[in-house]
């Protein structure tokens, strides 16, 4: 099966978001694969991914077949293919949460693709987060729903990590990361201010940095799984030509908006359950099938991982 690169946009109109603020003519960007008449599934994407780097999962010999499924993927508010600081210009860009982007998500599978019915929403990480969140959103929407490594409501524990990431960025522009930023972004004498060249460059490769010690397990470094499976020469080769190099790229306001999604993320902060957490959990009402990872750092398999 052949992949690329290219995606779709679908014109979502003058946003309104659960914070009262407004994106301005919105759009979510999207992919998909199969029959629009085959069971159809969402399968979000995570936290900094572009729609691209879900493909992994999808193909004739892989669990998201097109020959049995009508895939969409669709991109998260702030990943620079949906409506972000980068491809808006709006900076400080509005606060976004998950129940802003399944919203989204939902107009565009029932409006643009005049879907009824989903078959399953599929998602790891924040895909995970979003598929925990179309279950309480919209319980009677989908048959199922897989989230693999991911949680229904961040920890305190993934807040303090995701705190860290966001002050390896707030930082390079040497700031306090929560005392000088409004939603989420970094902020001067409370203005926005742009990033330098040298601060993106010093912030993301901090970023980086840091992610790696997150983003696989103390097992993955023990057994040097970096040179024995990935191919790198050593761990400084790793840092530099995975981990640097997969946020050189990225826009920081974009990171740090899919931070700010990730780091309140609590699928009982919509109604009818106004905080209840137990009451949003006991609203699902889709089979699920919860796929945590034994050696996951943040999302830890006897940590009740769908909290």
């Amino acid at each position: 099966m052949a992949f690329n690169d290219e995606y779709e946009t679908f014109a979502l109109g003058d946003w309104s978001l659960q914070s009262g603020d407004i994106i301005p003519n919105a759009h979510i960007a999207f992919k998909t694969f199969g029959d629009p008449k085959s069971p159809a599934i969402v399968y979000p994407t995570w936290y900094s991914g572009l729609i691209s780097h879900n493909f992994w999962l999808v193909g004739d010999d892989k669990l998201l077949n097109p020959a049995n499924y009508f895939i969409i993927i669709p991109a998260l508010f702030g990943n620079g293919q949906s409506s972000s600081p980068s491809n808006t210009g709006i900076r400080p860009f509005p606060r976004v949460s998950f129940y802003d982007n399944v919203k989204a998500q939902y107009e565009l599978v029932t409006k643009h693709f005049n879907i009824k019915h989903l078959r399953a929403v599929v998602g790891w990480s924040m895909g995970a987060g979003q598929s925990f969140q179309w279950a309480s959103q919209y319980p009677n929407f989908m048959d199922l729903i897989v989230p693999f490594c991911g949680s229904a409501k961040t920890s305190l524990h993934n807040q303090v990590f995701l705190e860290g990431l966001k002050s390896t960025l707030f930082s390079s522009k040497r700031f306090i990361s929560s005392l000088s930023a409004a939603n989420g972004q970094a902020l001067d004498g409370g203005s926005y201010r742009q990033w330098t060249p040298d601060e993106r460059e010093a912030g993301l490769k901090a970023f980086g940095r840091v992610y790696a010690g997150w983003g696989f397990s103390q097992a993955f470094y023990r057994e040097r799984l970096y040179e024995t499976t990935l191919g790198y020469k050593d761990l400084e080769d790793f840092m530099v030509n995975f981990w640097e190099r997969h946020f050189a790229p990225k826009d920081p306001d974009d990171l740090l908006v899919m931070l700010d999604t990730w780091q309140k993320g609590d699928i009982s902060q919509q109604a009818p359950y106004n905080g209840n957490f137990e009451m949003a959990l006991k609203g699902i009402k889709a089979r699920a099938l919860i796929l945590p990872g034994k050696t996951d750092l943040y999302f830890p398999l006897g940590g009740r991982t769908w909290r």
